[in-house]
Order: structure tokens, then C-alpha cells, then sequence
């Protein structure tokens, strides 16, 4: 059974969460604060967090670091907070995903679902995505129908691609493909993603594959 930890000082947040996944099998465990949080998450070991930023003695960000300083447990962000620096920084922090309150409960279990299938080995990570019309073999860096793609192509899709249903960060996506001093170069950002629809989505204006989650960064959604 997948234990989940979940973080909120609202209590009525705490119950229906609690009510909901109890009611579709996960263990769950609640923390009302940010140093709860942690000692919880130390002793339990779930397999998943859910963390609200805005706590009374920590900040939510300030929880991400200090989980990341020994677990890669995926953590999930529900929060009031809208603006884009705020999920930026939590993203940057080591959250896996970021959903804004109010919510919809069937949004945040298929964001669940997401992370949760990307917990497993190495071994299972997928050796092909489909794209469109296009089968993606990652292993021999091969794309089906004679697409070819450039090595900056190849690595910013297979980022992606490895981590399906998964918010990479722009800052994440810059560091890996292009290195820290470039950082700041959004624009490389919209043009390699711009190449990369137009070879692979059958609508390069409407993606439904290749997503831009706008001041945030991209997804692969299979």
C-alpha cells in the first residue's frame, strides 16, 4: 500500500485528503506543520508527499530542502500561491509537481498517479514513448518514420520523456542540456521545444504531448 504524507495547517484540508485517499487505498499520515513534516517523514518513510507551502513555522521550500537533503521521495505542492517565482522555487527546490488550491480532487490523484509510477527502477523506465505518430526508442536514440533529431533535441526530449506526466523546471531543463551559465536563456527553451513539435506532434500549434506549463517549465504527457 503507498503511504502518503500530508502536509497542511488546514485542518479541513487534512480530512477530506485523508478521507479520499484512505477511500482509493493509500496509508496516509498528516502533519500540520513544517517540523511535524519532517520528523514524520523521517520515521514513516512515505512514498509520496503532499506539502502545502504556506506553513506556520516553516516554509514549504525550506521543508523541500530539507527532504531532499536525504530522500528523493516525489513531493507534490499544493498551494495557494499562484505566482510563478513561488513554483518556480519550489521546483527548483526538488518538488516533482506543483498544484494550486482550490483544486480538484481528481486533478491531484492523477498528478498521484503520475509521480508515483515514476518510483520504480531504473529498469522500468520506459525504453520507448510514442509521440504522436512517432515511436521515441530511447535506448538507440531512434526516432520511427526517418525523424531525425540533433543531440541538443535528443537530450531535452529524452529529460522529458524519462520522466513522463512530470513538471521538469525551466532552470532544471537549461542547467542539464545547456549548463549553469545559461541558466537564465528561456528563449533556448521555446526553440528547441518549437523544433521539437514541429518533427513530432501531429499539431505542432496544439500539442497534446509536448506541454509548456507557461513561467513554470514543460511536460511529456504520454
Amino acid at each position: 500500500m503507498t503511504r502518503v504524507l500530508v502536509v497542511d495547517d488546514e485542518p479541513q484540508i487534512l480530512r477530506a485528503l485523508r478521507i479520499n485517499l484512505v477511500a482509493r487505498h493509500y496509508e496516509v499520515a498528516v502533519a500540520p506543520d513544517g517540523t511535524a513534516a519532517l520528523r514524520q517523514a523521517a520515521d514513516w518513510h512515505p512514498d509520496l508527499v503532499i506539502l502545502d507551502l504556506g506553513l506556520p513555522d516553516l516554509d514549504g521550500v525550506d521543508v523541500i530542502q530539507g527532504l531532499r537533503g536525504w530522500t528523493s521521495v516525489p513531493i507534490i505542492v499544493l498551494s495557494g500561491r499562484t505566482g510563478s517565482p513561488d513554483k518556480v522555487d519550489a521546483l527548483d527546490a526538488g518538488a516533482d509537481d506543483y498544484v494550486t488550491k482550490p483544486f480538484g480532487i481528481d486533478e491531484l490523484l492523477a498528478r498521484i498517479r503520475a509521480v508515483t509510477r515514476r518510483t520504480g527502477s531504473a529498469a522500468d523506465e520506459p525504453a520507448t514513448v510514442r509521440v504522436g505518430e512517432h515511436v521515441i526508442d530511447l535506448a538507440t536514440k531512434t526516432v520511427s518514420g526517418g525523424v531525425r533529431l540533433t543531440p541538443t533535441e535528443w537530450h531535452f526530449l529524452e529529460l522529458l520523456a524519462r520522466n513522463p506526466g512530470k513538471l521538469i523546471s525551466q532552470r532544471q531543463l537549461l542547467n542539464e542540456v545547456w549548463g549553469s551559465s545559461y541558466v537564465k536563456e528561456t528563449h533556448y527553451l521555446r526553440q528547441y521545444m518549437a523544433q521539437l513539435r514541429r518533427k513530432l506532434e501531429r499539431d505542432p500549434g496544439h500539442p497534446v504531448h509536448l506541454l509548456t506549463e507557461p513561467g513554470m517549465g514543460y511536460r511529456f504527457q504520454p
